[in-house]
C-alpha cells in the first residue's frame, strides 16, 4: 500500500499525529521501511495463528517465527501477556517492524474494554521507544476473539487520542467492509477530518 498516494480516509488524531482508514491487507502496508512498524493482533505464544496473525507471520517468514521463538516465556506457554505487547523486525514485509499485542477475549474478560485499550496503549509505547514514527494496526480483538467492531472501534480510537502524542501517522488497515465502516464512523463522530490539502501542508 503506498501511504505517499494517500489513499483512504485522513483526521487529526492529536496535534502533530494524522489518523488514516483504508480498506486492505496490512501485510502490503508500508511508509518508509525504516521508521514504520504495523501491530499484530497475535495470541500469548506468538507462534503464529489465524486471521491477521497467520497473514503476518506468512509474509514475513520462517524468521519471524523464529524471532518470536527467542522471546522469553513471562510464564508457561506466556511470550506475550493479554494486553501487552513485544516488537521484532519486519523480515520479508515491507515495514522495519512488527508489534505483536494481545487483545481481550470478549465475553471472557470482566473489563474487555480496558484491556483493549491497554494493548493499543501499550503497542503505541513500544513503538515510541523504538522510535517507530508511523505504525499500522489491524482491529484488535475483532473476529475469532468477539469483539463487536462499534465497541472496538470505539475504545481504540479514545486510547490512540491519548497515547499518539508526537508520532506523525497512526493508520487503521482493515480487511472487512463492516470493520471499516465502524471505524470511519467512529472517526468522523470525534475527529477533525482532513483534505488533501490540509495534508500537504
Amino acid at each position: 500500500m503506498e501511504v505517499e498516494s494517500r489513499p483512504g480516509k485522513w483526521f487529526r488524531l492529536t496535534g502533530s499525529c494524522t489518523l488514516a482508514l483504508h480498506r486492505g491487507d496490512i501485510t502490503k502496508w508500508s511508509k518508509d521501511g525504516r521508521t514504520d512498524a504495523i501491530v499484530n493482533a497475535a495470541n500469548e505464544m506468538m507462534l503464529g495463528g489465524g486471521g491477521v496473525d497467520g497473514a503476518i507471520h506468512r509474509a514475513a517468514g520462517r524468521k519471524l517465527y523464529e524471532a518470536c521463538m527467542k522471546v522469553p516465556e513471562v510464564s508457561r506457554g506466556v511470550r506475550c501477556p493479554v494486553g501487552s505487547a513485544v516488537i521484532t523486525p519486519g523480515f520479508k514485509l515491507p515495514v522495519s517492524r512488527v508489534i505483536h499485542t494481545v487483545g481481550p477475549m470478549y465475553h471472557k474478560e470482566a473489563d474487555p474494554a480496558f484491556v483493549l485499550s491497554k494493548a493499543y496503549k501499550k503497542s503505541i509505547s513500544v513503538a515510541k521507544k523504538d522510535k517507530v514514527k508511523h505504525i499500522a494496526f489491524p482491529a484488535i480483538s475483532c473476529g475469532i476473539y468477539g469483539y463487536p467492531y462499534e465497541e472496538a472501534a470505539k475504545v481504540s480510537i479514545q486510547a490512540l487520542r491519548e497515547t499518539a502524542g508526537d508520532l506523525l501517522e497512526v493508520h487503521f488497515v482493515l480487511f472487512e467492509q463492516g470493520t471499516y465502516n465502524a471505524w470511519l464512523a467512529e472517526a468522523e463522530k470525534k475527529l477533525e477530518s482532513l483534505t488533501r490539502y490540509e495534508l500537504r501542508t
